[in-house]
């Protein structure tokens, strides 16, 4: 599979035809699905009617079966309680996508609403890492890494509101970037996903499609309630030396794996051979007293989903009809104070303003993507006591409904510790596909810059990829 930047230049020189390509995709999706369990649907796009000069026009771009609406389309958000709910319009990024001359081809799997950083939902199944089809290729945007890990498509639709970008980018050798809060489209229908925390991008094999797809959807609303930095349209000089903060630790305190402190190693070794200036640093923020701001929002957002849903079925939604993950928010969504609710985004806010100030002195933040590489599928990632906790919750305070919901999460976000941060600030972050395990499986490194300045991840991505340093899946040229 080569790049899409290749395969759309490939198409304009008439190597091939648009049905041609298409058919071509749809037979390999076909084939390799059965296995992996990336796409959910197979639904196709019509012929694109007008020319465009995009880089990227004609490549098939799957989209994530959360979000990425298109009208007439099956949109259920992974869930069985919309199994059979379809689209009723495009959503402004599906528009953007075609605006580009990217045919939106089948949607990928993820887990229930996004709450996970695996993909196994309840309605869809797992879905499987092309690397070693035994381990999860992440989530929540887990289908579309398969597929693009796979050879499939070159390039397909992702969002991140905790890592979900970033994260199968780490499990499955892709770059993933997250950009930065206000420059991707949102609306018609949700403008303020998480609060801004959640975005939409997408998952790629090369820095150029990277760049590519990120000049062609930024733009800004002019009702969008978060608007993108000037520093984001603004030409900066170009830097010979950059000054990179690092830190390896987990900002939770937890465990991190040999392989990621190696990753961080090898990284470092590089960069100061090409002559960059790094420091080590101590994790700038209380990584524990974000998470928690981060999961009052969370279950906030679904109580508010959820209500909002219970409106248009003129029913309540029962707890049979959730996940117990997505069950156990919404109950303890139900139970948070508007006080605690508003004071975990003025967390948010001081965040900000901390990892600010750092990239006055630093250029780039760089840390692993994840503490591990991809989990097997098979793991257990809560145990019964907790699973007997969750489906209790709505008997409990809200002290104790907020403990249940730590507890539920706390095995995963040890495997992903580090990408909750740029969320949550709003700044770009991007994972990196630079490191091979012993075990054969890939682990990211991650990158942050400021807000608006997505050119330096540009910059140090080309570097890594221009010198060798990215492991690519096998099925990637």
């Amino acid at each position: 599979m080569k790049d899409a930047i290749y395969l759309s230049q490939a198409l304009k020189e008439k190597q091939f035809s648009q049905q041609e390509f298409l058919e071509e995709t749809a037979k390999k999706a076909k084939k390799l699905n059965p296995e992996l369990n990336a796409f959910v649907t197979f639904a196709t796009t019509d012929l694109p009617q007008k020319k465009t000069d995009s880089l990227l026009a004609g490549v098939p771009f799957p989209l994530k079966m959360l979000g990425q609406e298109k009208k007439g389309w099956l949109a259920t958000s992974s869930s069985v309680l919309f199994q059979d709910h379809h689209a009723s319009m495009n959503s402004n990024y599906v528009r953007q996508i075609e605006s580009l001359g990217l045919l939106p081809f089948g949607q990928t799997n993820s887990p229930e609403f996004g709450f996970k950083n695996i993909t196994d939902p309840v309605l869809y199944g797992p879905a499987r890492n092309p690397w070693n089809v035994a381990h999860s290729p992440g989530g929540s945007s887990g289908g579309a890494a398969a597929a693009v890990a796979a050879g499939i498509v070159p390039m397909a639709g992702a969002s991140d509101g905790g890592g979900s970008v970033r994260i199968p980018a780490s499990f499955c050798g892709l770059i993933g970037l997250k950009p930065s809060r206000g420059t991707m489209p949102v609306g018609p229908y949700a403008w303020r996903g998480w609060q801004g925390a959640a975005i939409d991008f997408g998952l790629t094999i090369s820095m150029r499609d990277t760049e590519a797809l990120f000049y062609g959807l930024r733009g800004t609303a002019s009702g969008a309630p978060y608007q993108a930095s000037p520093a984001e349209w603004q030409t900066h000089p170009e830097k010979k030396t950059l000054r990179v903060a690092v830190c390896s630790a987990s900002p939770i305190g937890s465990t991190i794996s040999e392989e990621a402190k190696q990753a961080i190693k090898h990284a470092v070794d590089f960069l100061v051979e090409q002559g960059h200036d790094v420091v080590e640093v101590t994790y700038p923020l209380d990584g524990r007293h974000l998470i928690n701001s981060y999961y009052q929002m969370n279950a906030a957002e679904t109580a508010a989903m959820i209500t909002s849903i219970e409106g248009s079925l003129k029913r309540s939604v029962r707890q049979e009809e959730l996940e117990p993950i997505s069950w156990t928010l919404l109950e303890y969504g139900k139970k948070i104070a508007a006080a605690t609710y508003i004071e975990s985004l003025h967390v948010w806010d001081r965040a900000a303003v901390t990892m600010e100030e750092l990239f006055q002195e630093y250029d780039l933040f760089l840390s692993p993507t994840t503490a591990f590489s991809a989990p097997e599928i098979a793991k257990d990632l809560q145990s019964d006591l907790i699973r007997e906790k969750m489906s209790q919750v709505s008997e409990l305070s809200e002290k104790q409904a907020f403990d249940v919901v730590t507890e539920m999460f706390e095995e995963s976000l040890q495997i992903t510790p580090y990408t909750q941060l740029a969320n949550l600030t709003g700044q770009p972050g991007i994972s990196l596909p630079t490191h091979l395990t012993a075990e054969g499986l890939p682990l990211g490194i991650q990158f942050m810059a400021a807000r608006g300045r997505e050119d330096l991840l540009f910059t140090i991505g080309k570097l890594f990829e221009e010198n060798q340093k990215f492991y690519l899946p096998k099925n990637v040229q």
